[in-house]
């Protein structure tokens, strides 16, 4: 079962997964499907008797192509990676001298810049977490912010993450769940910019959590600094396959009608969670975050329903009255689950 209580260095590091046992209706994990789809798992089986051989060129760049024709961008601004979180592991090859992590936000940026001696300063959003008000210290090289945020789900506007820019800094946009957003009208990925870093993740739409599926858009020069000390090989056959399959057009548009249907899913969730009393954080990705003062006692209760939903005091920011719950089908579980234990 999930350690309940981690200790402050630990608590970075936590992830939902750790709330999830074998057999729990899981809310903690933001994975939308419980599979791939069956085009998809047939497109990655047909590649399984080519692993005796390091991945090649042309599945690079097959990769490349279609994450590039996707955003509108050219091969070189494009990067495949093991899921957009080894992008967040290679951001100390970027050499910040001081690198401000917008908060509440996903944790494993700081994570990975403190690790390699960067120094971290966390700009802390007020409730409703939007960019209004955010003060960056101008000496910061390297801004990371997510969009729509993890884990408050708030989408914030191309015109006020742009507002971050300055001369000699990297602004490094997190669009993991960019995808869940229907025409995905904020996101940042099909700009072309010199000191922009987008982060694209396939891993939670596709259902490819045991592969790591992402990728990474900027400036040829910016990816070069990115991967100036990456290992050989580091994105493998399929994690290429599933780019290149990901980012096709018909792809893309499943995704797309997908986002539709996920808006109307978790606008249901909402209204179920505001009748139960929860203050919920008005937001457009596909998990939701809320705030009741007894929230330590209905995570507890709900373990022992065999429910998961993650803890947000592991994040900066959030202390322990905010839960998160991705949105699912079964929300109805979820809210009668805690109207039960509020009786």
């Amino acid at each position: 079962m999930a350690t309940l209580n981690p200790s402050p260095p630990a608590a970075a590091r936590y992830h939902g997964d750790q709330a999830v046992a074998p057999g729990m209706l899981d809310f903690a994990v933001n994975v939308r499907h419980a599979q791939p789809p069956e085009w998809l798992v047939e497109r990655l089986a047909a590649r399984l008797p080519d692993l005796a051989r390091y991945p090649s060129p042309q599945d690079l760049q097959r990769a490349q192509d279609a994450a590039a024709q996707r955003h509108g961008r050219t091969r070189e601004e494009v990067l495949p990676l093991a899921g957009a979180a080894e992008g967040v592991a290679l951001l100390p090859n970027l050499r910040p001298a001081r690198a401000v992590i917008i908060a509440p936000s996903f944790t494993e940026p700081a994570v990975a810049l403190a690790a390699a001696g960067v120094p971290v300063h966390h700009v802390v959003l007020e409730p409703p977490f939007g960019l209004d008000g955010a003060r960056v210290p101008d000496d910061a090289d390297l801004v990371v912010v997510g969009n729509p945020t993890n884990p408050t789900s708030v989408l914030h506007t191309r015109e006020r993450l742009l507002a971050l820019r300055r001369p000699g800094r990297i602004l490094v946009v997190d669009e993991a769940f960019a995808d869940s957003v229907p025409g995905e009208p904020e996101s940042l990925a099909g700009d072309s910019l010199p000191d922009v870093l987008v982060l694209r993740s396939l891993t939670k739409t596709w259902a490819l959590a045991g592969l790591r599926v992402g990728y990474a858009l900027g400036a040829a020069e910016v990816l070069a600094r990115l991967t100036a000390q990456r290992a050989h090989w580091p994105v493998g056959t399929l994690q290429l396959t599933a780019i290149a399959a990901c980012c096709d057009p018909r792809a893309v548009a499943d995704a797309a009608a997908g986002a539709l249907r996920l808006t109307e899913l978790r606008a249901e969730m909402v209204a179920g969670l505001a009748a139960v009393g929860a203050d919920v954080v008005d937001g457009r990705a596909p998990f939701v975050l809320f705030r009741r003062p007894d929230a330590t006692r209905i995570r507890n209760e709900l373990e022992h329903k065999g429910i998961a939903i993650r803890r947000c005091d592991t994040f900066v920011g959030l202390d322990e009255r905010y839960l998160r719950a991705a949105v699912r089908r079964e929300w109805p579980l979820l809210t009668d689950a805690i109207a039960g234990v509020l009786r």
